[in-house]
């Protein structure tokens, strides 16, 4: 079976591809010619998979799934949340967004945090949502040279390593978006 990932970002397309079975072809937005930067307009992180799912859906008729991802900081709210890509602009530079992140968090002790994934499905005219989510605290620099966005500064509860310093192996079993992963596996096993 044919199934696009709406993604540009081939380090997150990696990732979920090695976990998945090998019945499912897995394409990106690249390889199905998707050029386009899909609006993510919405006000949850729900709300912007299902945008980009239906996007490609509606343009290129494919069955799609699409995933949005959130870094919720306990003493900030929730920020950066919905707007994590984003959160030192609309150029979407990790280095940046990590740094504000740090900044915001320079004089607080506590430095809570869950990582939120939300994976909308859009196969066979049906519309399905799968949630992941991982706790974990913030530490105070840069640790490890693997993952992206705030890998590397986003240590998971019950390890001593952040997530850019974790085996992808191990990231993938206990990462929000491994166990958001996990769940549109276990559906989509009825097809293969």
């Amino acid at each position: 079976m044919k199934l696009v990932f709406a993604t540009h970002n081939q380090n997150k397309f990696n990732e979920v591809k090695v976990l998945l079975p090998s019945s499912i072809e897995l394409v990106s937005l690249t390889d199905i010619g998707c050029h386009d930067e899909i609006p993510e307009t919405a006000e949850t992180l729900v709300g912007n998979a299902q945008l980009k799912a239906d996007y490609v859906t509606q343009h290129y008729g494919l069955s799609c799934f699409a995933d949005d991802t959130g870094l919720l900081v306990d003493t900030l709210n929730g920020a950066p949340g919905v707007y994590s890509a984003r959160y030192a602009g609309a150029h979407k530079n990790a280095e940046d967004n990590m740094k504000k992140l740090l900044l915001a968090l320079q004089k607080k002790s506590n430095r809570s945090a869950q990582f939120k994934t939300a994976i909308a499905l859009n196969l066979k005219k049906e519309k399905l949502i799968f949630n992941g989510i991982v706790s974990g605290t913030i530490c105070k620099k840069k640790q490890g040279s693997n993952g992206f966005g705030y890998d590397p500064i986003f240590i998971p509860t019950g390890y001593e390593h952040t997530f850019a310093e974790l085996p992808l192996a191990v990231k993938n079993q206990i990462s929000h978006r491994g166990k958001a992963i996990q769940k549109l596996i276990n559906h989509l096993k009825q097809f293969s």
